[in-house]
């Protein structure tokens, strides 16, 4: 007795009929009708009335038919144990959600992520970054992959590309990789005045921007530089002195969003990530490419 001769009487006790039984389970008619004969000569009793017009089950047919339903079940259970056994407990679809920046990051971790893990299923859904926190809240995905620009992250200081922010080396914010708005309220500032009338518009905006409006000290390049190191003020200027500033040891330039050009990998699940689960296994492999990515385009 083999499981097939199980599938096909099963199906011939759900359809009563044989060929419509027979193309269900892939056989001919004639097969499944010699099928069925061997399993009544093993049992040693008829288990299927047949007529020209419908198959009929007999007691002890009824009575095989479950213990056939009971035995393929089992049978079932016992693979997806085995596979537990082997490849971990959590035996679900993971789907993940990424946007077009991280498209050469996803689908190579997820390849990697396979090979280690085949019996998992993984579904990858190209999404934009506000369906992805949509999603992610819903349950919908399991896990969110994006790139933020570092500058929605690091600063919110947002200057036109024809101003600068410099201090002196000593300075508190002199060391600072990225620059927050309300660092800069506790410092008093110096301003360089700029003959271009545009470029100056800028600079009366950007401090006003900055609500630094009462501490504003108008001077040329030279006063606010000599000013700067001999005190704990910030200065704010037009590009055309970042060469002069940059060359001075005694100098720093400040970093606001426009001196950040890398973009910042966010990765987020809605699962609680065991130490030895295959969804930190999986975060890992994400992390992992995009530094690997990340050191071939430096």
């Amino acid at each position: 007795m083999r499981f097939e001769q199980l599938e096909q009487f099963v199906a011939l006790g759900s359809l009563r009929h044989f060929r419509q039984a027979a193309e269900q389970t892939k056989i001919s008619t004639s097969a499944l009708t010699r099928s069925i004969q061997t399993l009544e000569d093993e049992i040693g009793c008829e288990l299927v009335k047949r007529s020209t017009r419908s198959v009929k089950l007999t007691e002890q047919g009824e009575l095989f038919l479950n213990y056939c339903k009971a035995t393929l079940s089992e049978l079932e259970l016992t693979k997806k144990t085995i596979k537990q056994s082997l490849f971990g407990r959590d035996q679900h679809k993971l789907v993940i959600g990424y946007t077009s920046k991280a498209s050469a990051i996803v689908p190579m971790s997820c390849g990697k992520f396979l090979a280690d893990y085949p019996n998992v299923k993984v579904e990858m859904q190209l999404q934009d970054e506000n369906e992805l926190t949509r999603k992610l809240q819903l349950g919908e995905i399991d896990i969110s992959v994006y790139l933020q620009s570092a500058s929605n992250v690091m600063s919110d200081i947002h200057l036109p590309d024809q101003l600068i922010l410099f201090v002196s080396k000593h300075h508190p914010l002199a060391s600072k990789d990225s620059l927050r708005r309300s660092e800069l309220s506790e410092f008093p500032m110096y301003g360089c005045f700029s003959q271009l009338k545009q470029v100056q518009t800028m600079l009366n905006e950007a401090v006003e921007g900055l609500n630094k409006s009462t501490s504003m000290k108008i001077g040329n390049i030279d006063q606010v530089i000599d000013g700067l190191k001999n005190s704990n003020h910030f200065a704010i200027a037009s590009i055309e002195h970042s060469k002069t500033i940059a060359q001075d040891p005694n100098l720093v330039l400040l970093k606001t969003n426009k001196d950040v050009d890398h973009e910042q990998l966010v990765v987020q699940t809605n699962h609680h990530v065991n130490s030895d689960s295959h969804i930190k296994h999986l975060l890992e492999l994400i992390e992992q490419t995009a530094q690997a990515q990340s050191c071939a385009t430096q």
